[in-house]
């Protein structure tokens, strides 16, 4: 057996359940990366940070029956794990963009406060320095996506 088939066996699920039962990806953190200030760069999940976890679902049928199931599984899964991860605010990873935790409104009309929500979940304290800096290089917010920071302006 491969050793994605074993990890599938050890964690005690049925024989011939498929490997795509494990949506988890955790990515260890830590050694040098905590050395490194929360404040130096954009990315500030370093110390105290054991692991990022990548939350995945995968499916290969048609519908919005078979969408809305596998969605809401995910989402059930990502709700059994707030016990066991970072809190106020639960922090998010900006290369793994969660759309559920808040996005720009029509035209990226998004004030600070709105996108406050998802910037401090994406970024920490750091993202009241990014919005000046947006602020001074993107004044007219030219250069967004559907969580992209907002300069004061708007």
């Amino acid at each position: 057996m491969s050793w994605i088939e074993s990890t599938v066996h050890f964690a005690r699920f049925p024989a011939n359940t498929p490997p795509a039962i494990l949506a988890l990806v955790m990515i260890p953190y830590g050694g040098k990366m905590a050395e490194i200030p929360a404040s130096s760069l954009p990315f500030p999940h370093r110390a105290g940070n054991l692991f990022l976890i990548q939350y995945d679902v995968f499916w290969n049928e048609d519908g919005a029956e078979a969408e809305e199931r596998h969605v809401d599984w995910i989402r059930e899964m990502y709700s059994y794990m707030t016990p066991y991860v970072s809190q106020n605010p639960r922090g998010a990873y900006m290369n793994y963009r969660d759309l559920d935790i808040g996005m720009n409104a029509v035209e990226g009309k998004t004030s600070y406060r709105e996108a406050r929500v998802w910037g401090v979940k994406y970024f920490k304290s750091n993202f009241d320095r990014l919005v000046r800096v947006k602020t001074a290089v993107d004044p007219e917010n030219v250069f967004r996506n559907e969580q992209s920071i907002p300069p004061f302006s708007l």
